[in-house]
């Protein structure tokens, strides 16, 4: 029996045409990037960007202005109080419990103290340079969990520290806070990060993004 090819007959499957849909995947992942900062993720890491640089910010405010909270109304840096001197003064653990109390109350601690608190909490809010912030936002939450020293169990005068866990503590989650959001670029949502993003000096350095 001679077996005969028909090698115009079609199969009955056919592999979907290259070059009808060779736009489509460009076209796709342009809709799904700007449908991105609209889903249910990117405002879960808005809201922690809010509610992140809010702590930051309100810490500021408080101890600038004395609002009653952590800082007593007629001892907020505008009235001559200390932001640094109570924190640091009292610091009773650690490596470098006497660098800080020999910071306390100083000048230069201070402003350094209080322009972290306000620069990290506005970029947080308004949702630009969270790279910057999320840099000095760490270095600033790695110094006040050296000075509370959750490791130690004991204080310097032999006292229980009440410490709760020997790493973890809410500083280290404020820091991997501000990482997350800087690396997820979450002030695109609810925030003016897209704006920031077009500017000429931040298009051509990435780091201030």
């Amino acid at each position: 029996m001679a077996l005969h090819e028909h090698p115009h007959r079609s199969s009955g499957f056919h592999l979907p045409s290259l070059r009808r849909n060779r736009t489509a995947p460009a076209s796709e992942t342009a809709v799904s990037a700007d449908a991105g900062t609209h889903t249910a993720p990117a405002y879960a890491l808005a809201s922690l960007r809010l509610l992140t640089g809010f702590v930051f910010l309100w810490a500021f405010l408080d101890k600038t202005f004395g609002l009653g909270y952590a800082t007593p109304s007629g001892k907020g840096w505008i009235d001559g109080g200390s932001p640094t001197k109570g924190f640091l003064g009292s610091v009773a653990a650690g490596p470098m419990e006497s660098t800080f109390h020999s910071w306390a109350g100083a000048a230069w601690a201070d402003w350094l103290f209080m322009l972290g608190l306000l620069g990290i909490g506005v970029a947080l809010v308004v949702g630009v340079a969270l790279r910057l912030a999320a840099v000095a936002g760490t270095a600033m939450m790695a110094l006040m969990w050296i000075a509370e020293w959750p490791p130690a169990r004991h204080l310097s005068d032999g006292t229980a520290s009440m410490s709760t866990n020997p790493f973890a503590d809410y500083h280290v989650i404020y820091a991997v806070a501000l990482i997350v959001v800087a690396a997820a670029a979450a002030g695109d949502t609810l925030g003016a990060g897209r704006l920031w993003a077009k500017l000429p000096l931040v298009r051509d350095h990435g780091w201030l993004r």
